[in-house]
């Protein structure tokens, strides 16, 4: 949902429009990612526990998804020229969402989740995509 959203809210208009958005979706994923790290460090802390350097690679670990989210749609901005998609970024916001509603009902699944409970996790991901999309229509991105 976070390359979505910076996706759907970049309208870049540099001499470089593609490499800004392809280092706009990797800067922001990797910000998030520390701020998620640091808010996990910080709660452990604030709980009284002792961190050491080993929790907080595990936890970076954990986190790092985040920054991988951000991984497919790059790619997209990055080949969508020879795609024949120009420099626009529908691409990689189609990317972006489609990720986005197969890595829920991939953890739906994987965590035991009924069939009903899956495709229920899809559907909203994907409402959640779309509303994205609503939103950048609407801004006229």
């Amino acid at each position: 949902m976070l390359a979505a959203s910076v996706i759907a809210a970049s309208s870049v208009q540099e001499p470089h429009p593609r490499l800004s958005l392809i280092l706009l979706l990797v800067v922001t994923g990797l910000v998030f990612w520390a701020a998620h790290v640091y808010a996990h460090v910080a709660g452990q802390r604030q709980a009284g526990q002792d961190v050491t350097f080993r929790q907080v690679r595990r936890v970076g670990r954990h986190e790092w998804p985040i920054v991988e989210a951000a991984a497919l749609p790059a790619l997209a901005v990055l080949v969508s020229p020879s795609l024949g998609a120009g420099e626009n970024a529908w691409l990689a916001l189609a990317v972006a969402i489609c990720q986005q509603v197969a890595w829920a009902t991939l953890g739906a699944h994987r965590a035991g989740a009924r069939p009903r409970q899956v495709v229920a996790e899809g559907v909203v991901n994907l409402v959640l995509g779309l509303v994205i999309v609503a939103a950048k229509v609407a801004v006229g991105h």
